[in-house]
């Protein structure tokens, strides 16, 4: 099994840039990417011990840096607290290239309305791309059910939800999504299956559910994570990918890179890559970019 620094020489010999040698161009629009300041946004999750890698602050000019060493060419930043402040302080850095919007948070119990607007008045606003709410860490487990968490008002508004959850709460997600018809749902992590176990028959059967459910798409982002960070191959990576390939198709699948956490098991240049290698090159055109701007873009080009 290929260690960690193996793969990215790999994976260094076999591109330029994170583009592969003699492959068409095909934007890369990354659609899952944190910036942090932690005196304004603190990451209390953050282990030194164990993170190090990500043990500091990650603002404009490390993702611009970082987009130029992977060969992507624009970003969707992601909210990391449930704080409104943090959505404020990421929509001023859109700049329609490195920064091509936003997924922020706010109150989904509150007046949505409202807080949709108040974010659209601010600066970089109009790139407002969608919501989300750490239902993964809510102490609720069922938070995306509760009667007060307005969704539908999401879809009235245009608006994706992006969902992150554990894959024991696949199963919720997907009652969550079948009570909003008219919301789209976009699944982070590919609803983070259990790799480290090797189980992943309840995972691969609440995603196909999800999947009959069109308003739900899927990233490819954050897979290596749920490895063993310092002990893992492109092989552990494969099922997972395919089975989203097999249950989403392409146009309901796209490219995210979960930097900087991905550098905790792997770094971006080489994400992209291992990518490249696992999705048949047919569907690039999609995953990489088509679908993104489907579901977060098309409206938002003013």
């Amino acid at each position: 099994m290929e260690r960690r620094d193996d793969r990215r020489r790999h994976f260094a010999c076999r591109s330029t840039g994170a583009r592969w040698e003699g492959a068409p161009a095909v934007r890369v629009i990354d659609t899952h990417a944190h910036l942090w300041r932690r005196s304004r946004t603190p990451q209390p999750w953050i282990d030194p011990a164990s993170m190090a890698v990500i043990d500091r602050d990650f603002w404009f000019e490390d993702l611009a840096l970082m987009q130029r060493q992977s060969g992507i060419d624009g970003a969707v930043l992601v909210q990391s607290v449930n704080d409104t402040q943090e959505s404020v302080d990421l929509l001023s850095l859109v700049d329609g290239r490195a920064v091509l919007g936003v997924i922020g948070w706010i109150d989904l119990e509150q007046d949505v309305a409202a807080q949709l607007a108040a974010l659209r008045e601010q600066p970089g606003g109009h790139r407002l791309l969608g919501i989300r709410h750490l239902a993964h860490l809510d102490l609720d487990p069922e938070w995306l059910l509760r009667p007060t968490v307005d969704l539908a008002a999401l879809g009235d508004a245009g608006l994706p939800f992006d969902l992150v959850v554990r894959a024991d709460q696949l199963g919720i997600a997907e009652h969550a999504v079948a009570a909003h018809p008219r919301t789209r749902f976009v699944l982070d992590h590919l609803g983070n299956p259990p790799l480290t176990s090797g189980d992943l028959a309840g995972w691969r059967h609440d995603l196909g559910s999800l999947a009959r459910h069109e308003n739900v798409v899927v990233k490819l982002s954050g897979l290596t994570l749920q490895t063993d960070w310092s002990n893992w191959s492109v092989d552990d990576l494969r099922e997972p990918v395919d089975v989203a390939l097999d249950h989403f198709g392409p146009s309901r699948v796209m490219f995210g890179s979960d930097w900087p956490l991905v550098t905790l098991a792997s770094d971006a240049p080489s994400w992209v890559d291992i990518v490249r290698e696992l999705v048949p090159t047919a569907l690039h055109d999609n995953v990489f970019g088509g679908t993104a701007e489907r579901v977060y873009l098309e409206e938002h080009h003013a």
